[in-house]
């Protein structure tokens, strides 16, 4: 039996506050002539109380990052070309923001190291050289990306993420001050992201000791927090940014399983973003995960919280053949729900009454 050599992240730091260490910690990274870049979440554009506190110097450049959608390899292409364009070389990028700047900085710090498009190093273990420095700093939790081997994006013809050893952050700032401003809404189904990651891992065919006792700590984070807490406070904030770091530890060891699978079809045609489309199509899979819907039920009804319906009705064969495709290209995940039968167990029509049901 071969066991997968996994790689972690370089370093962590946590604590409220320590996104104040940022200049600190990056300083010894600095080149000479070779500036950080910053890429931030547009949630920040006009909020000074964060952008005045980034360590810029010299040449760093501030690059606002939009995630009115899902990131694109189209867009990793264009900000690529754009700081070679205007700097040669760079020191490092940080990512501060939610899992799709987080996701766009890993893909950039990638792409100004191997040439070619980002659309070639969608799949497993396809990068050839290292990264240029990079640093994840989480603004809301439960993506998990500030840990996982993967960038996420949505080329020409699939969803698929840079999966690679390289990928992986060599710092993250864990400061759960900075989710604290969080829409009720968008904090949630960012958690339910985190939560559908440990069900999913928990009842995987790929499930070890190292993954189980990361998934069930963070599980029960999510738990405590959504279903035992009456308030939302500092300790929430807190225990669900762990959460999210120990959910992303859970699936890089193991897998996701069908809601993600499912839902990269949903983000690819219709742009649903990652969080809301997992609630979307967590709703519907009694089938799968009974025990972790039924919990998932609870926690949207205990917070009062909308699950978009109906979001397929009116598609056309084409449009669902094109999710399914994309959906059932995800073998790793599939495979990790169902065994390695899986394709005697899903397939395009049962699956397109699935979608029909979102």
């Amino acid at each position: 039996m071969k066991f997968r050599n996994f790689k972690l992240t370089g370093y962590v730091v946590y604590g409220n506050g320590c996104f104040d260490q940022l200049g600190e910690i990056i300083a010894p990274k600095r080149k000479p002539n070779a500036p950080m870049i910053f890429f931030v979440d547009e949630y920040f554009r006009d909020k000074p109380a964060l952008l005045n506190r980034l360590p810029t110097e010299g040449k760093d450049k501030l690059v606002i990052i939009d995630v009115s959608r899902e990131p694109k390899t189209s867009y990793v292409d264009k900000l690529r070309d754009e700081l070679t364009a205007e700097f040669g070389e760079v020191s490092g990028i940080i990512g501060i923001g939610g899992g799709s700047v987080m996701d766009m900085a890993k893909a950039v710090a990638l792409m100004m190291t191997n040439p070619g498009s980002s659309v070639d190093y969608q799949g497993w273990d396809l990068i050839k050289y290292p990264a240029v420095y990079k640093v994840g700093v989480p603004t809301i939790s439960g993506t998990g990306a500030e840990v996982s081997r993967t960038c996420v994006l949505t080329g020409p013809t699939r969803k698929l993420g840079m999966n690679s050893d390289y990928t992986v952050f060599d710092q993250i700032v864990l400061d759960p001050s900075l989710t604290k401003s969080v829409p009720v809404n968008q904090r949630f189904y960012t958690a339910m992201d985190c939560f559908i990651h440990c069900v999913e891992s928990l009842n995987g065919t790929y499930l070890n000791a190292f993954s189980k006792s990361y998934g069930e700590k963070a599980q029960a984070l999510c738990e405590e927090i959504f279903l035992e807490k009456d308030t939302w406070d500092d300790d929430a904030d807190e225990k669900l940014m762990m959460a999210s770091y120990a959910g992303g530890m859970s699936i890089a060891y193991s897998q996701v399983g069908v809601a993600h699978a499912v839902s990269y079809g949903l983000s690819y045609l219709l742009g649903t973003r990652h969080g809301i489309g997992n609630c979307i199509v967590f709703d519907k899979l009694e089938e799968y995960y009974p025990e972790g819907v039924a919990k998932f039920k609870e926690m949207v009804k205990k917070h009062h919280i909308d699950i978009p319906q109906h979001i397929t009705k009116g598609l056309t064969d084409e449009q669902f053949d094109k999710m399914i495709n994309v959906s059932l290209g995800m073998a790793p995940l599939w495979e990790n729900a169902l065994g390695k039968d899986w394709k005697d167990k899903i397939d395009a029509k049962k699956l397109r009454a699935l979608y029909e049901r979102l």
